[in-house]
């Protein structure tokens, strides 16, 4: 009897995706320009656990994403587990157990990966990357316009301009403040039109008018009147006069000052702006790219002082930002910021003949000793198809080694970018590509 086997799909699970070297040569130019950035502003690089208890999401995201959308399991030890979703409880809990060895204020930063059970869709997936990056320990606006500064340089270091994108800006509590006293919402009903206004622009109009009335309840007349009153306020100006010097509002009023100083001047105050997830405490922001094609929310953050506090000591004031890979990657091709990337490997080397292999094989020996990155054809294949594969490749430069380069120790270095040749010795050849690296660094772009 035969047996056969199923054919495996070469499908990835819906909602991932593969990352062949082109792939992953644009996501880790995203990386290192965010690296850069960040440490340019002082925050170091932190690592956390794929999974972690389950109930650290509960406490504080709200049950949509603790319940709903995180991957969750019982472990072997019958203890329940969760594949993290997002960092902020992570980070949390790391400076909640070194809260008295920590020297603050700490600034911390991570760039990793994380899942969410949820519809996969253009700029959303459902294993997708971050850049996260947390200011400790520091109360006041001062610290939110510096996650905000760095979220604005880090597109601005891609190479972006201020009217490609916009900063919107509002304030939990201000939030709070209009769904109590202006909105007359009791707590359930405010929670509910938060999350409401939160969707507000991914919903049709009539399905949105269609909850709000359910939410206002008995009021709903009126209710939906002051609604649509709120969602035109455009300003703090055209906040309720009740509300005109609340410290939310001089909070706002300050943070845009601070913003304006340090040259961002795309910030703009939006009262709908809800940020969904609980734990939000004060400030929250999200940038939007204002191009036609991508009309649409890139990444946000903001202040939560209270969750280091659910991990029992004293609560320590935060503000952060996470973006993600994916979201950046389409925001770089839309405004055409997206560089061609190379391959970071600086030379072929094609073996002309056969009698040759042994001196190329030491050869390469030589060159990587020396930091140059290498790549060898060990095929046995003829010239052309070598080269072919080299170019394929965006390897910007083919060294060429047969008996005549074995006897004399010069090579024929041809420059596969600028269609040049020069013939040189090994010491030569490693200056001149190590001098037609992009800017030194492992991120090489060439026309090729």
């Amino acid at each position: 009897m035969r047996l056969t086997m199923s054919k495996l799909s070469t499908q990835s699970y819906k909602g991932t995706r593969d990352y062949f070297p082109d792939d992953k040569r644009r996501q880790n130019y995203i990386f290192n320009t965010w690296r850069r950035t960040v440490e340019s502003f002082g925050y170091e690089e932190y690592g956390a656990p794929m999974l972690e208890p389950l109930e650290i999401y509960l406490a504080k995201s709200g049950q949509e994403l603790a319940g709903e959308q995180t991957y969750a399991f019982e472990d072997r030890g019958g203890r329940q587990v969760a594949i993290r979703p997002e960092m902020t409880p992570s980070i949390s809990r790391m400076v909640a157990a070194k809260r008295q060895e920590l020297a603050m204020p700490a600034r911390l930063y991570s760039i990793a990966n994380f899942m969410r059970y949820e519809r996969p869709q253009r700029g959303r997936e459902r294993e997708f990357w971050q850049l996260n990056a947390d200011l400790f320990g520091v109360d006041g606006v001062a610290a939110d316009a510096e996650i905000i500064e760095l979220s604005h340089a880090c597109l601005m270091n891609f190479g972006a301009k201020q009217d490609m994108f916009s900063v919107r800006v509002n304030n939990r509590q201000l939030i709070n403040q209009l769904m109590s006293s202006y909105l007359g919402l009791d707590v359930i009903g405010a929670s509910l039109m938060t999350k409401l206004l939160d969707r507000k622009n991914k919903i049709p109009p009539e399905e949105f008018k269609r909850q709000a009335v359910e939410i206002f309840g008995a009021t709903a007349d009126e209710g939906v009147q002051k609604l649509a009153k709120l969602i035109g306020m455009k300003s703090v100006d055209d906040l309720p006069s009740e509300l005109s010097d609340s410290p939310s509002v001089r909070q706002i009023r300050e943070l845009m000052g601070l913003l304006k100083q340090k040259g961002i001047t795309n910030a703009m105050f939006d009262v709908t702006l809800m940020r969904g997830l609980d734990y939000y405490t004060g400030t929250v922001f999200e940038f939007f790219d204002t191009s036609p094609e991508n009309n649409r929310a890139l990444f946000g953050g903001g202040r939560y002082d209270g969750l280091v506090g659910l991990f029992g000591v004293e609560p320590v004031p935060t503000v952060g930002v996470a973006f993600g890979s994916t979201t950046t990657e389409q925001f770089l091709e839309v405004h055409k910021l997206l560089p061609k990337l190379a391959s970071h490997t600086d030379v072929y080397l094609v073996v002309v003949d056969e009698t040759a292999r042994t001196h190329a094989d030491e050869l390469a020996r030589q060159l990587r000793g020396e930091g140059v990155r290498v790549e060898l054809d060990i095929t046995g294949r003829k010239i052309d198809k070598q080269l072919k594969t080299a170019i394929k490749k965006q390897i910007p430069f083919a060294t060429f080694i047969g008996g005549e380069e074995v006897e004399s120790g010069v090579y024929a270095v041809k420059n596969l970018v600028e269609s040049t040749e020069q013939k040189v010795d090994a010491t030569r050849m490693i200056t001149i590509v190590k001098d037609h690296r992009y800017d030194g660094d492992d991120d090489a772009a060439f026309e090729i």
